[in-house]
């Protein structure tokens, strides 16, 4: 196999989950920003700007070996306005698809290190970090951005198939 079949197979999903993620960014109502599901909850802004910026994390499982959080960079605590979210948001993916795009496949079983200062936290191998850790991680929160558009009254995109708001049938 040549390296764009290998990664044909390993990032076949991402450009998918991404057209879809952004999709419900964009359906967001921010005016509701610090609306929580619940007391234990991420609040509706937070949850956003924390799928938003998740590209960022599988950019870094692709082109480095270590996540140190005492050096990583960090979200922003509020956007303005579904515009900015959405602005983040590309920025995130426009680094992700160039790290695809330089990524040797050879490293995929490679490890990664996630850690703070000198505390190691887990070493697992890169291939894990990127499906779970990564994107199995986006579509997770996703999900919880979906059910609060539903909780507030707010049409809910499709994402698989179709919504009881959208009842086209999306087949892609």
């Amino acid at each position: 196999m040549t390296d764009a079949e290998i990664k044909t197979v390993m990032f076949g999903d991402l450009e998918r989950e991404l057209t879809v993620t952004r999709k419900v960014l964009a359906a967001l109502p921010l005016k509701e920003f610090d609306w929580k599901v619940h007391e234990k909850s991420m609040s509706l802004g937070q949850l956003a700007i924390h799928v938003a910026t998740l590209p960022e994390w599988a950019m870094d499982a692709l082109s480095h070996d270590v996540l140190d959080f005492a050096t990583a960079p960090r979200p922003p605590k509020r956007v303005a306005d579904t515009a900015e979210l959405l602005k983040l948001f590309d920025e995130k993916v426009a680094a992700l698809r160039a790290a695809v795009k330089a990524f040797d496949p050879a490293k995929w079983d490679a490890d990664w290190t996630i850690k703070n200062g000198d505390k190691v936290f887990t070493t697992q191998q890169r291939s894990k970090v990127f499906r779970i850790w990564s994107l199995n991680h986006l579509v997770h929160h996703r999900a919880q951005l979906c059910v609060y558009l539903r909780m507030l009254g707010v049409a809910v995109p499709t994402v698989y198939f179709n919504t009881s708001d959208d009842p086209s049938w999306v087949f892609d």
